[in-house]
């Protein structure tokens, strides 16, 4: 059986990706992880697939284990691994909780690399691994520091995991995109409001994540949505 697992699966990018991966004949059964139950399986029924919903936190240390026994105990052959679970808060270090600031790392570092870990040796020949970053990864941002840099670590890691794995014929592919219309800002904004002008490089959902599972097919190590956005990744880069 060919499964796709997919964290943040309840809502947003991650909700997404479980609609367009559902769509994929390759595709078996869809592992989908998040910690709200009752939203995984409302999804679930909308899709034309098997699915498994797990609904935990992965910021716990023991649903990791938790997820690591299940894999033991299972052994699935993972085509797809999607790595979408994250949140930022916008607000200035100093001002922020020590539980937000760690929890951010936690989520979009940590539990990332340990998923990514686990799912490993149980990765089949020519599969994809997709880790969702974002475009706040390109350069540092004050009043968003954790976040940014966070991002920057999937990015990096990602990038580097690539390299390592191509021998094995398993890619991994960096989504980046800028603000996308999910309901991200309604955690990210409790501590101040995103500029008004990024409302105006706003993406659909169903356009990045159509983006993201095309370039990861072609093998790209990083997945950028819009003009904008590339243009803002080449100025970071070289000037």
């Amino acid at each position: 059986m060919n499964v796709a697992i997919i964290t943040g699966a309840s809502s947003g990018i991650g909700e997404e990706f479980v609609r367009q991966v559902a769509r994929q004949t390759k595709i078996d059964e869809i592992w989908m992880i998040a910690r709200r139950r009752q939203k995984l399986e409302q999804i679930g029924k909308t899709v034309k697939k098997s699915v498994k919903v797990i609904a935990m936190d992965l910021q716990i240390k023991d649903n990791i284990k938790q997820l690591e026994d299940m894999l033991k105990k299972e052994k699935p052959s993972i085509g797809l691994l999607v790595n979408c679970a994250g949140y930022g808060i916008r607000k200035e270090f100093s001002k922020g909780s020590l539980e937000e600031e760690l929890g951010m790392i936690e989520v979009n570092c940590i539990s990332l690399t340990a998923l990514t870990y686990l799912c490993l040796p149980y990765m089949q020949k020519g599969g994809r691994i997709i880790q969702v970053a974002s475009a706040a990864s390109f350069l540092p941002q004050a009043g968003f520091a954790v976040y940014s840099a966070s991002k920057s670590y999937v990015l990096n890691f990602s990038r580097a995991l690539n390299k390592e794995l191509k021998k094995s014929e398993i890619y991994v592919t960096a989504v980046c995109p800028g603000p996308v219309d999910t309901d991200f800002f309604l955690i990210s904004d409790k501590g101040s409001k995103m500029p008004s002008y990024k409302k105006y490089f706003m993406a659909r959902t169903d356009q990045v994540v159509r983006k993201a599972i095309a370039d990861s097919n072609r093998k790209k190590s990083i997945s950028i949505y819009g003009v904008s956005i590339w243009l803002l990744r080449f100025l970071t880069r070289f000037i």
